[in-house]
């Protein structure tokens, strides 16, 4: 009989100090505590890492050996356990070509659809692809002029692995001698070609060789039906010399495939594209088919499959962004930065100094009559844009060197055209960086940023393109699909039956957890965290799983409270089906909601790591050691500020801003105040804050090239100083980083251990204690601690580092100690510890407190900045800016900074946010936590909806004043943390053993 709890006993993981605990199955626990109390060891290090290593035991020898081999977690045992699966913070994808269709899979049913019940238009001229016979294909390679030789094959394998041995042999059985494989030909009564069967070839059927002529008409029909009959009615005709104007005289589609796709194909298959000629062949090669083509354009269409909606094959992507939807194209603006400069000096690019360069410039500004030392902007526009893009008539070249003089009439080629052209062909990846740094990405012309090539563009379900749907949001794309089958035939109805209860149930999962204002484009990268994992969980839910045990990471990150509601209610459908879920969470909101609540503590890093508390939500409130259990019972709040700033009287003014889905807002920032901007998910708070606010203010301010959102001006630029941006992103992108380093913690740490006596009998300087640097550190694995193993195709594993066991010095380096303790033990220490170890110098100790202040002191000094999570990121950032001597009149931006943290450590950051403000700076937050909403002196709501249903300027002014407002869902959530508020919140009523009642 199977256990009706998980029984862990004797975890030890990190700071858990030998835990005993039971968590019931097919229930809703959270694992809740002071950040770094051990909530993450225990649910993630010990719960999770073991079910994963349990089933990897589970496997083949086998399989293992492509898995590796997972310790096991620090714990006696674990019983009870499902399969576990994981569902964190981590990015979805990093790959431009992700998006939210793809990682969903959503897109991959979508081109399903399109591939079996979509109807093919012409790109051109947008009618409806009609069939093509025989006869009017030899009309129309009768149309090319007499004598134009051509190969007529027949494709029988079109990308496929396999030797093709028997294929070979039944050709040869049937007369035929002649193949093309792989763009290669062969003769099988002599040569038999030799093919890997783990790779994709093309084989094409060589009927006949002919010259073109109208004599030869018969023996052309019956050489294009033996073909049509063999290649189930395509054609494949190979021109070896096209004669001018045959493409457009076949009028097929060339499958020509270009650029880095194809070469990928090429270089996958060791072989040469059967799809179209190599590089260096200059064949045409057109398809014709009976079933596809545009009678009235003359356009032949290739077979529609699965394959021709994808952005990631060749079959697909737009030939000329190959995929991505973007293109980099050499920048007017960012080739002239300042159009008052004297034209010999106003291309940015070019250095007058360079002798090529100079002579360009002499003689065109000879040829134009005008001086060099001319300011760019007093030229006539039609002499700047020859300059720019070339000159319309020849111009006379004449300069001097040491064999004499030298002159040419040439045109002009222009300044723009000449890097562009040098980007293509330059061998020199540091000459094609210096012209990138002149290079905007813009979106692809040609596909207008769909990335679908024209084809697949022009087939559509219900009038309806597949780039359209992509367009949707996931809301819009909902109520798209709904009823989509009354508009279908009845044999399209019965094709895409499945295929439409599908992309509906998926889409209703997105819709489920507050993902409704993404739409099916959005690149994955740009997803936050919280987004990513909301995704995943969506999936989860559409996979119907029962009895698994899922892990989840803060799944309330990012969430609105109402979009929060959502959240919850879906977990506790998963729950439903049977499933075991352990959320570690700090919203109070997910702890009333679940069925048991777990307290990690009493307090963070080493003073943590015991279970507080086990048991329902009213035990928890009860217990007197639990500093959670008072936050959640209202014994103990952040409280609300007696008063409001009113600010210096000036203030920042965006006019304007209609970016993505702004609606010409002019939103006031008051300078001197601390500043929220709300908003449920995807209504614009990202938009405003980074797009236009910080990118716009870095542009005027700094005179970068950064391209701010589209808005019309910023106004009170010069009532402040500077601007800083304090984002999630990471403080490191490699092991070696740490807070330790990022805050210059490590350097007063090793300036200590550079003074102690054996340092100095040794003549060890500070450098010696450095893990980037030759000398101290271990150089077997470079002073990381980790060796990286690569698992082909699987992540990389981390394992420590053999020489060192994970200390990052050599021997020599680690017989210094301070106080007894290595620098290796001090990168170990955490930020608590650390403070108290170095109590005797005041230098160190201020940045330590500064870490401690912003709610960090459970950190190590020593922990990659690769593992810390975007919120840990940005408090180490904002505490590396509170240790700047700071004139005042600055303006802080920052995205979110209560993400991770207890209510405990939020009051300590609410409290350097006010001493921020109170300093004389201006602090602008995005933040969904209503704690710190209601310590604003500002706030600024956007809404009423996300995507498109947003994009307004719903409320503004004190969070009293934003309360009060009905349309506003932030106000409305907020009336129950303002006691001076006297109307009710959605929540006010609620029963605590409940879920909250839907207000909608």
């Amino acid at each position: 009989m199977s256990k009706d709890v998980i029984e862990v006993t004797g975890a030890e993981e990190h700071n858990l100090k030998d835990v005993d605990v039971e968590i019931p199955r097919e229930e809703l626990t959270v694992v809740t505590g002071l950040s770094g109390s051990g909530k993450s060891s225990l649910a993630f290090e010990t719960v999770y890492a073991e079910g994963q290593r349990r089933y990897i035991e589970s496997l083949s020898a086998y399989a293992r050996n492509f898995l590796g081999q997972m310790d096991k977690p620090q714990v006696e045992n674990v019983e009870g356990l499902s399969p576990a699966i994981s569902i964190d913070q981590k990015n979805a994808a990093n790959n431009p070509r992700s998006t939210v269709g793809t990682v969903t899979e959503l897109h991959d049913y979508l081109r399903l659809l399109y591939a079996r019940v979509g109807v093919p238009h012409c790109p051109e001229c947008g009618r409806e692809v009609g069939e093509q016979s025989a006869q009017n294909m030899v009309t129309r390679l009768l149309e090319l002029p007499e004598g134009t030789r051509a190969k007529l094959c027949a494709p029988v394998v079109r990308d496929q692995k396999g030797a093709f041995e028997d294929l070979f042999d039944d050709l040869v059985g049937e007369g035929y001698s002649r193949v093309e494989v792989d763009g290669e030909e062969y003769d099988l009564t002599m040569d038999r070609p030799e093919l890997d069967e783990n790779y994709d070839h093309t084989i094409d059927v060589v009927v006949d060789r002919v010259k073109i002529s109208t004599d030869a008409r018969s023996r052309i029909n019956d050489s294009v039906e033996t073909a049509l009959g063999e290649a189930d009615g395509t054609l494949k005709v190979v021109l070896p010399d096209p004669p001018e104007g045959a493409a457009d005289a076949l009028g097929g589609a060339t499958a020509r495939a270009t650029g880095d796709l194809a070469s990928e194909a090429r270089s996958a298959s060791g072989q040469a594209s059967g799809q179209g000629p190599r590089a260096t062949d200059d064949r045409l090669v057109v398809e014709l088919s009976e079933e596809l083509a545009c009678t009235h354009c003359g356009i032949d269409i290739s077979e529609v499959e699965t394959r021709s909606f994808s952005f990631n094959s060749p079959h697909g992507a737009c030939h000329d962004c190959e995929g991505l939807g973007e293109t980099k194209e050499v920048s007017e603006e960012l080739v002239i930065t300042d159009t008052s400069k004297p034209l010999k000096h106003v291309f940015e690019p070019w250095s007058y100094d360079r002798t090529y360069y100079s002579r360009q410039l002499d003689n065109v500004a000879d040829h134009f009559g005008v001086s060099l030392s001319t300011p760019f902007e007093e030229l006539d526009e039609s002499i700047q844009r020859q300059f720019l893009y070339g000159t319309d008539d020849l111009v006379h070249f004449e300069w001097t060197t040491k064999n004499g003089t030298r002159e040419k009439t040439e045109r002009f080629e222009g300044v723009i055209p000449n890097l562009e052209r040098r980007h293509v062909e330059t061998d020199s990846d540091r000459a094609r960086e210096h012209i990138e740094e002149f290079m905007a990405t813009t979106t692809c012309p040609t596909c207008e940023g769909t990335r679908l090539k024209a084809e697949s563009r022009a087939v559509l379900v219900d009038g309806t393109s597949i780039t359209e749907v992509n367009e949707l949001s996931i809301g819009d794309a909902l109520a798209h699909f709904e009823g989509l089958e009354d508009e279908l035939s009845a044999r399209d109805r019965k094709i895409a039956e499945e295929i439409l209860k599908e992309i509906r149930a998926r889409l209703g999962f997105m819709a489920e957890v507050g993902l409704e204002y993404l739409t099916l484009d959005r690149e994955a990268a740009t997803l936050s965290g919280g987004e990513s994992q909301r995704i995943r969980l969506a999936t989860q839910i559409g996979s119907g799983l029962v009895g698994v045990l899922y892990v989840l990471d803060e799944p309330s990150i990012g969430l609105h409270q109402r979009d929060n509601d959502k959240l919850l209610n879906t977990l506790e459908e998963l729950r439903d089906l049977g499933n075991t879920l352990i959320v570690v969470e700090h919203d109070t909101e997910t702890m009333r909601r679940a069925d048991q609540v777990i307290d990690m503590g009493p307090g963070p890093g080493k003073r943590g790591g015991e279970v507080v508390v086990n048991g329902p939500q009213e035990e928890l409130m009860a217990a007197d050691e639990s500093v959670t259990g008072k936050y959640l019972s209202g014994e103990r709040t952040i409280p609300v500020p007696e008063t409001r700033r009113e600010g210096d009287g000036d203030a920042l003014t965006v006019r304007g801003a209609r970016q993505h889905n702004l609606r010409d807002l002019d939103v006031e920032f008051p300078l001197g105040t601390f500043t929220a901007i709300t908003g449920v998910s995807g209504s614009g708070k990202s938009t405003l804050m980074h797009d236009i606010l910080y990118k716009g203010l870095v542009r005027r301010m700094n005179d970068t090239d950064v391209n701010p959102g589209e808005h019309d001006d910023i106004d009170g630029i010069e009532n402040i100083e500077t601007v800083r941006l304090i984002d999630q992103s990471p403080i490191g992108r490699t092991p070696r980083s740490n807070p330790a380093t990022y805050t210059n913690v490590f350097d007063h740490v090793r300036e200590l251990f550079a003074e102690t006596n054996l340092a100095k009998q040794r003549g060890y300087e500070k450098g010696r204690f450095s893990f980037n640097v030759r000398g101290g550190r271990c150089e077997a694995c470079g002073g990381q601690g980790t060796v990286t193993i690569d698992m082909n195709f699987l992540s990389d594993v981390q394992v420590p580092c053999e020489e060192c066991g994970g200390a990052r010095y050599n021997d020599e380096t680690l017989d210094v100690t301070y106080r007894g303790k290595t620098i290796a033990d001090v990168l170990e220490m955490s930020v608590e510890e650390a403070y108290d170890f170095f109590e005797s110098h005041s230098g160190l100790r201020r940045r330590l407190q500064l870490l401690k202040d912003v709610g960090l002191g459970y950190m190590t000094l020593g922990q990659p900045s690769t593992t810390l999570s975007g919120g840990e990121a940005q408090r180490v950032k904002l505490a590396e800016e509170l240790g700047k001597k700071d004139s005042g009149e600055t303006l802080y931006l920052l995205d979110e900074p209560t993400t991770g943290l207890h209510p405990e450590d939020e009051r300590k950051l609410i409290d350097v946010l006010h001493r921020l403000t109170e300093d004389g700076n201006t602090v602008v937050v995005i933040e969904h936590e209503l704690d710190l909403v209601k310590n604003a002196d500002h706030v600024i709501d956007l809404g009423p909806e996300g995507g498109e249903g947003g994009g307004d300027l719903v409320a503004e002014g004190t969070p009293e004043e934003v309360a009060r407002t009905d349309d506003s869902y932030t106000g409305r959530y907020l009336r129950d943390h303002l006691p001076a508020v006297e109307l009710e919140g959605p929540r006010s009523e609620r029963d605590l053993a409940k879920p909250a009642a839907d207000d909608d």
